[in-house]
């Protein structure tokens, strides 16, 4: 199994338009991250959590060229504006894109791109999506166990993965005892680290830290 971070970035990137703070303006290459996302190759599979709006950069940074499904977390923007560039793949492969997400996350999909998931606008040039809706319990993909972990960003519910050893978690401040068992045996555990300060929806450096701890992740 490899795990690839295609972005590491805050939901505004880093750096952020305007801002002139001594990061935003770094020329250290860690202070130029993108939106969150990541690749996970497992058994042939490339499989892809979130396509966030630096989905087609990330691609072609990585020189991906097979993306198996995508996995996705929850819908807020920086998590989901990318979905129109599957599009190369579609083209490529002569297949849908197989997307796994909740009901509700699908539901926000649809309004957002109305033209995919609505047969009426329907015409060649458009993604072509299969949609795979999944719920808190194990699903497999191509012979491959994945374990959604439900963890909470402020008061929205966001689905974590694990595969195998391996579990990636992004945009949580809060785990319940219930969820916290399934991520017990981990050889890595990646996790939200937003800032040092408090946070409303997001861990901080510590509370991440003493997390890993916690669950005993090598």
């Amino acid at each position: 199994m490899k795990l690839t971070f295609l972005g590491t970035g805050t939901s505004q990137g880093v750096p952020v338009i305007g801002c002139s703070c001594e990061v935003c303006t770094s020329i250290n290459p860690k202070d130029h991250r993108l939106r969150t996302s990541a690749m996970i190759e497992v058994d042939g599979l490339n499989l892809v959590v979130d396509s966030g709006p630096d989905f087609r950069q990330q691609m072609l940074r990585q020189k991906v060229n097979r993306v198996h499904a995508i996995l996705f977390t929850h819908e807020h923007k920086d998590h989901v504006a990318g979905l129109d560039d599957v599009r190369p793949f579609n083209f490529k492969y002569k297949r849908d894109m197989p997307i796994y997400c909740t009901k509700r996350v699908h539901e926000s999909l649809k309004r957002e791109y109305m033209y995919i998931f609505d047969d009426q606008f329907s015409y060649p040039g458009i993604p072509k999506i299969k949609t795979n809706l999944i719920e808190n319990k194990p699903f497999i993909i191509q012979d491959v166990p994945i374990t959604p972990v439900e963890v909470w960003h402020h008061k929205l519910p966001v689905f974590g993965y694990r595969i195998g050893d391996v579990a990636y978690i992004t945009d949580a401040n809060r785990i319940e005892p219930s969820e916290k068992e399934k991520l017990r045996g981990l050889k890595v555990l990646v996790i939200n680290a937003l800032r040092k300060e408090q946070h409303i929806s997001h861990f901080t450096l510590a509370e991440a830290i003493e997390l890993g701890q916690e669950l005993e992740a090598e």
